[in-house]
């Protein structure tokens, strides 16, 4: 097997770089929903796998694998526990807020008890005294925000979170929510077809807070047989996902891709992303895709 760490390559951002306690992580991630069954419900058919996959990530460079409680739910941080733990200098991010009745069924719940147990049961499934991302995975709009983001500040004064970050917000609520705790990141879907948080990322950028764009490389569409982007992978030969998170590493050095598969060879093709070259014109064909 290779001993290549492409995500070294990458370069890195400090998360928290204003705060007492900075993180810097290599901005190329791994995001372990697809680690779990279908419809992120239940376990992988094949959980050695899953745990070979995450460990391969760590082999590549990865140093900062996203998961969330409801993927599963509770599955892949269960699994990432199996696979990476004690975890060294790989930071594990997770999520609290959303609640799973089954495959693909996912509602927001922030109800400010509820997301106190989700941080105690993140704790107890990642083995670890403090989560060094913990993140809201949706603002619940049937409760005051400064409620939810309450309950994460006192825990991170518990010393139970390292870090704050909020997922799926717009500029408004990321403003409004900066009021309240230090944040230091925001996980938005984001990618070279779909910008429709270019504003918060320009928030991130203006800030110092890393923007951690979800679905980054727009399975369906730009993978499909009539991909926008197959005329560029066929001239190039890099593959449409390695084009699609090398634009997203050029777009913005606050952007932290965390790009997820369930297969080995998919993940060493993404973090190929970090090697591809090419010329102005090539840029201006993936700028175009908006």
């Amino acid at each position: 097997m290779s001993t290549d760490r492409p995500a070294a390559r990458s370069g890195t951002f400090t998360l928290g770089a204003r705060t007492d306690d900075p993180m810097t992580v290599r901005r190329l991630g791994f995001g372990a929903m697809r680690v779990t069954g279908p419809g992120v419900w239940g376990p992988p058919a094949d959980p050695d796998a899953a745990v070979a996959l995450l460990r391969r990530a760590v082999e590549l460079g990865v140093d900062l694998i996203d998961t969330a409680d409801s993927y599963g739910p509770f599955v892949s941080e269960d699994l990432i526990r199996q696979a990476l733990h004690p975890y060294g200098e790989v930071v594990i991010a997770t999520k609290g807020a959303l609640l799973r009745t089954g495959p693909n069924a996912w509602h927001v719940l922030g109800e400010p008890h509820y997301l106190r147990q989700c941080v105690e049961m993140s704790l107890r499934r990642l083995g670890v005294e403090r989560i060094d991302l913990y993140q809201l995975h949706r603002v619940d709009p049937r409760y005051p925000l400064a409620d939810q983001l309450g309950v994460l500040a006192e825990m991170q004064q518990q010393g139970k979170i390292r870090h704050i970050g909020l997922s799926e917000v717009d500029r408004a609520t990321l403003t409004a929510a900066q009021q309240q705790v230090e944040v230091v990141s925001v996980q938005n879907i984001y990618n070279v077809g779909n910008r429709t948080h270019a504003d918060v990322l320009e928030a991130c950028q203006e800030r110092g807070l890393g923007f951690l764009p979800w679905y980054p490389i727009a399975g369906g569409q730009l993978l499909a047989d009539d991909s926008p982007l197959i005329g560029l992978a066929t001239q190039t030969g890099y593959s449409i996902a390695a084009l699609s998170v090398a634009w997203l590493l050029r777009r913005s050095p606050v952007m932290l891709p965390i790009p997820g598969t369930g297969s080995i060879e998919h993940l060493e093709e993404n973090c190929a992303a970090v090697d591809v070259v090419l010329d102005d014109a090539q840029w201006a064909v993936l700028d175009s895709l908006a």
